[in-house]
């Protein structure tokens, strides 16, 4: 490359195919350098919609939240698990930091509760971090969620699959998640400022260790002295 047209592309106001423009976006950090490299702001996006998309589930996909959820979980406001697969392991999530007096998990009987749940949390101005595992739904599902989390500040997260990767969604940011060695594999499908991200592999630590189904017989006398908060959704919602 010439010289001149090198130091002409340098210049900040040039913006090129293979990087994103820089966009203020209040964040939260991740915990992975690297990742939070790829993203605008530093972080994961507060008052956004965040989708995780995988191909099978309890691959690490917790334990890249983790980080974030620990620093949240000191403030006053509520973290919520919206229709999680598996019941939570409760010593897990505080032996990474997690306040457990600040989790709540919210048990649902069907999709539609599960949506009207994850609305109503985002929505209240009352949680820092709502995730939620809708099932799948259209795209006016995710809008729905997008809007609510805008409008009370919150940091909201999807767990979908890699089945909608093709599918256009309003969340500004989109990762699609695999493992591979005791890794986890990230390709950046969306993000503000748009551009191509690079494959990232972060190393996330054992995933087992917030699923009760990886652990031993002590698991039910672990989980009776780390207790978490579980709510129902009532009959007759609107």
């Amino acid at each position: 490359m010439p010289p001149a047209l090198d130091l002409i592309l340098r210049h900040p106001a040039i913006w090129r195919g293979d990087q994103y423009a820089k966009v203020a976006v209040e964040s939260i950090p991740t915990g992975f350098a690297e990742l939070d490299a790829q993203l605008p702001g530093g972080g994961w996006p507060r008052a956004a919609l965040t989708e995780l998309l995988t191909s099978q589930r309890g691959i690490g996909e917790l334990r890249l939240l983790l980080p974030a959820l620990a620093r949240l979980s000191k403030d006053d406001k509520w973290l919520v698990l919206v229709a999680p697969p598996h019941r939570p392991f409760a010593p897990g999530f505080e032996s990474l930091g997690v306040n457990l007096a600040r989790l709540v998990v919210v048990e649902t009987r069907s999709d539609g509760e599960s949506l009207w749940a994850a609305e109503r949390c985002l929505r209240s101005g009352s949680c820092a971090a709502v995730l939620a595992w809708p099932g799948s739904g259209p795209g006016a599902t995710l809008r729905r969620l997008q809007l609510a989390a805008e409008e009370g500040k919150s940091l909201g997260v999807v767990f979908g699959s890699t089945r909608n990767a093709a599918h256009p969604s309003p969340a500004p940011l989109r990762i699609q998640l695999a493992a591979s060695r005791g890794r986890l594999e990230l390709q950046i499908l969306k993000r503000r400022g748009g551009g191509w991200a690079p494959p990232l592999s972060l190393d996330v630590g054992c995933p087992a260790s917030l699923e009760p189904g990886a652990e031993t017989a002590d698991t039910s006398r672990a989980l009776s002295t780390h207790p978490l908060r579980y709510r129902q959704v009532p009959h007759g919602f609107a």
